[in-house]
């Protein structure tokens, strides 16, 4: 059911990107009035070329589990996660409030960058992982890139030291950081503030074990 409602996500998002090159490329065409009839058929081309590597590349995203925010099970299973994604966010969690808020951001982040894998693992359930990576803290987020950790998110120190933090500015974060592909501000959500309360009073409602 969450596969199908994730590939629908797909489906209008490679259809927007469909309409947003062709109006581009339209425009491109009206400008261009002393270019041949060749010259614009080789234009329209590439243009459809370039569509057609995005909407395979996104498959391949979805197949490798992009879109979703997952559970990894074990930490053997870790490495080939961050094997098969050039983007990997990490969340090592433990079950208490602080983490159930990083889970909700990460959620709706997961499904707004398909470009990067999005996981958590229970770190107290992988001590080889956590001593290797130095996890001390919770919730830490690891910043995987082409199998290596580039970055590390450490609590909330870094989104203004307060679990009251929006999913924008995690975002922006992890751009900083070139996990993800940043072009902005999404039009699909609210705005920041109002967002950051509706994922705090959800994670409430579900967490009967916070600290």
């Amino acid at each position: 059911m969450e596969n199908s409602k994730v590939q629908e996500i797909i489906e209008k998002q490679v259809l927007t990107v469909a309409k947003v090159v062709e109006e581009k490329l339209d425009d491109e065409i009206a400008a261009m009035d002393r270019l041949d009839i060749d010259d614009l058929e080789v234009l329209r081309e590439r243009r459809l070329q370039q569509m057609k590597k995005m909407a395979e590349k996104r498959s391949r995203w979805i197949s490798l589990g992009h879109g979703e925010y997952s559970e990894i099970p074990s930490e053997k299973d870790f490495f080939s996660v961050v094997k098969a994604s050039d983007r990997v966010v990490c969340h090592f969690y433990r079950d208490n409030w602080p983490c159930k808020v990083v889970d909700k951001h990460l959620n709706i982040l997961a499904k707004r960058h398909l470009e990067t894998r999005f996981v958590k693992i229970h770190a107290e359930k992988s001590p080889f992982l956590a001593e290797k990576l130095k996890i001390v803290v919770l919730p830490t987020l690891a910043l995987i890139k082409n199998a290596k950790v580039d970055d590390y998110v450490v609590g909330f120190d870094q989104l203004g030291g307060t679990d009251e933090f929006s999913t924008e500015e995690l975002e922006e974060r992890l751009a900083k950081a070139q996990v993800i592909i940043f072009e902005g501000e999404s039009s699909s959500l609210s705005k920041s503030s109002v967002h950051a309360r509706s994922v705090r009073q959800s994670a409430k409602s579900d967490s009967s074990d916070s600290e």
